[in-house]
């Protein structure tokens, strides 16, 4: 059972990092952005791509995060998990609604 964990463990940690690889590449394209802004080349649709690049990683990352909650609730069924998992699950699709919504716009 313990090899569930650490599944689990690696899983979430995953997630962590596709959320940070994302971070650091929007960071970067946003000063980048911000720099031709600068020297007056500013391109009208960079922060519309800059937010979809960053909203996909999000959601991939939570979506990591989600999938390691469920094994771990799923081999540790005790009551506070499962309302932790819960409510886990319904802030992210609160989120994924919202980020599909500026997506599609």
């Amino acid at each position: 059972m313990q090899v569930f964990n650490y599944i689990a463990i690696g899983i979430s940690i995953a997630g962590s990092c596709i959320i940070i690889w994302g971070v650091l590449l929007t960071v970067f394209d946003f000063i980048k952005m911000e720099l031709n802004r600068l020297v007056k080349k500013s391109d009208s649709n960079s922060d519309e791509k800059i937010r979809y690049s960053f909203s996909s990683y999000m959601l991939l990352g939570l979506d990591f995060m989600l999938a390691a909650d469920i094994i771990h609730t799923i081999h540790n069924p005790v009551l506070k998990e499962l309302y932790i998992l819960a409510m886990i699950v319904a802030i992210r699709s609160v989120i994924s609604f919202f980020m599909h919504k500026e997506m599609k716009n």
